[in-house]
């Protein structure tokens, strides 16, 4: 292979590296102070989660000096994400692109248009160049009395991939700043005992932090795996046997505080963090997703449970039923962990061994809510402690033999 064959794949390879590894949006406008509110509202409409998952973006980014009504108070949070979706451009410009549009005029689709609200043109953006280099932006359903929105300068970009530039001002749309009606309330137990999850709905209700706080994180964000009636009663025998505190954190276990489409998880793979992660202090509580075959699995090192049907998607709550119920780590062995352990050495011939009651002080400390003990899992070596204290002699029973023995030497020898 010649140097030239040999540069090419190494960039192709270069390409494909960086567009699996994607890119964070709040976290390139984070380096800049003056975008600190464009970055807080991305984050508050989870609209920053919908442009990290898309493969060729370009975001039109506004300063904070700039934002105009958009923070005054003046919409609702889903009319606020629908003006920022007409700054989600759904094709690539950096700079040069922008420069090489020879004082023509383009329109590109923007995340709003591809959001379903916007009909007609009022999903697209014009963009022009003019004499001088100067280049606008301007929605099509935009008022006569709309001044276009002037590109400032290019704050990030990787070729063909993603792109953030800086513009003047907010782009304006009747379509888009219409009022957004809130969504309509969802009773959490009510929708997961329709459909597959009834028996997780009923140690939902019965446990009332848990579902405090899953009920609390639905309307922000929110995905939840909630295991099939059959898995649910398969575990039933290991999860009766927990405290309530472990289980408390096993069905904070299933739900994640973040918004995951279907799309989303065939299309990514990597560490989830839960709600216990969040809720129990110096403990790990995640798993791995990944899709293999179109199949979306849930790894726990414990257990792997597949998803099987989708309960709800719809920004920000999705709800998916799962083969298993999902044990962590945390409570229950690993699977690797027992892979790990070595095969026991054969035993020779047992001896017999007299075993005395133990004393009261020399029983095992009881375990803690969180630890493993409270599950199947539990570690047998509080057990062996008790046992080799209560089979070792006292120190009196040793004092009492001692003097025995000397009594009857003396007589011997007299």
């Amino acid at each position: 292979m010649d140097l030239r064959r040999l540069a090419v794949a190494a960039a192709v390879l270069a390409v494909c590296a960086a567009a699996a590894e994607g890119f964070d949006i709040l976290q390139i406008l984070g380096k800049h102070d003056e975008f600190s509110q464009f970055c807080k509202l991305l984050n508050e409409t989870h609209l920053a989660g919908d442009i990290n998952r898309d493969r060729t973006i370009t975001v039109l980014a506004v300063a904070n000096g700039d934002m105009g009504h958009l923070t005054g108070g003046h919409y609702s949070l889903g009319t606020i994400r629908h003006i920022l979706e007409l700054h989600v451009v759904a094709d690539y410009y950096d700079e040069k692109k922008l420069k090489q549009l020879s004082h023509a005029a383009t329109a590109a689709s923007t995340l709003f248009q591809r959001s379903g609200f916007a009909p007609g043109m009022a999903g697209y953006v014009n963009i022009t160049q003019h004499r001088g280099g100067k280049v606008t932006f301007i929605v099509d359903d935009a008022a006569d009395s709309v001044k276009p929105v002037t590109f400032v300068k290019q704050i990030e970009s990787h070729r063909y991939d993603y792109s953030v530039l800086q513009v003047s001002s907010v782009l304006s749309s009747p379509e888009a700043e219409a009022p957004v009606a809130p969504p309509a309330p969802v009773n959490l137990t009510e929708l997961l005992s329709k459909k597959y999850c009834k028996s997780f709905a009923g140690l939902l209700a019965a446990d009332a932090k848990a579902f405090d706080i899953i009920n609390g994180t639905k309307d922000t964000a929110l995905t939840l795996f909630c295991p099939v009636n059959a898995a649910v009663d398969a575990f039933m025998p290991k999860f009766k046997n927990l405290t309530a505190k472990a289980k408390t954190a096993i069905l904070l276990y299933h739900a994640v505080p973040d918004y995951y489409s279907m799309q989303f998880l065939k299309s990514n793979k990597g560490k989830v963090n839960t709600l216990a992660t969040t809720s129990v202090a110096k403990k790990d509580y995640t798993y791995e997703a990944q899709t293999e075959a179109d199949t979306v699995t849930l790894d726990t090192t414990v257990t792997t449970s597949t998803v099987q049907a989708t309960v709800r998607d719809d920004d920000p709550l999705a709800i998916y039923a799962i083969s298993k119920f999902l044990q962590p780590k945390e409570l229950f062995k690993s699977k690797k962990s027992e892979d790990l352990v070595p095969a026991p050495a054969p035993e020779g011939p047992k001896k017999k061994k007299t075993r005395k009651k133990p004393s009261s002080t020399s029983a095992a400390e009881a375990p803690s809510d969180d630890e493993a003990a409270d599950g199947p899992a539990a570690d047998a070596s509080a057990d062996d402690a008790a046992d080799k204290a209560g089979a070792a002699p006292s120190l009196l029973a040793r004092w009492v033999t001692a003097v025995a023995t000397a009594t009857a030497a003396m007589a011997l020898a007299a």
